[in-house]
């Protein structure tokens, strides 16, 4: 499953398989989208798929800037930024954000006390030679920073505190 957040806020769930890649589903503000006529294959040129929707095939065009992909597709663009795990409390406590897996604290984006929104990013961690944004799953402010960049933390390590509840 992927989520992915649009250039409008909406929040778009993707659960994808195979090659040519098939939508299992597609849930878009809490409803789901019949995806039983589209598969999404690659095109050989870079930066394009191919969505085959409805007996139709349609050339997308696909360009990643920064943490976000702009996808271009009959005269429209919407930008998609992909939310990544990590963003998820601890089940112990309220507001506690933990590593998803253990790796590097390369960045904190957010200094304590600061007011967040939903989906900001607030740390990134380096695991598997991969960077994972530790994002926000809810609009709140920061109570506590429990890692500084350089340092190393643990699966399931709460990272920092965010109170949900005064925002």
């Amino acid at each position: 499953m992927v989520d992915l957040k649009d250039s409008s806020g909406r929040i778009w769930k993707i659960q994808v398989s195979g090659s040519p890649v098939v939508p299992i589903s597609i849930e878009s503000d809490g409803g789901e989208i019949d995806s039983s006529e589209i598969s999404i294959s690659l095109d050989p040129r870079p930066n394009r798929l191919v969505i085959h929707r409805n007996g139709v095939e349609q050339v997308v065009f696909c360009t990643k800037v920064g943490d976000k992909w702009w996808v271009h597709l009959d005269g429209s663009v919407v930008v998609f930024e992909v939310i990544e795990p990590g963003a998820s409390t601890s089940g112990n406590n309220d507001g506690e954000l933990t590593a998803p897996m253990p790796g590097k604290v390369l960045e904190v984006l957010v200094p304590e006390g600061a007011s967040v929104s939903e989906g900001q990013p607030l740390m990134v961690l380096e695991a598997m030679k991969m960077e994972h944004r530790i994002l926000a799953d809810l609009p709140g402010i920061v109570t506590a920073i429990h890692y500084a960049p350089g340092d190393q933390v643990d699966a399931g390590a709460v990272l920092l505190d965010l109170d949900t509840e005064n925002e």
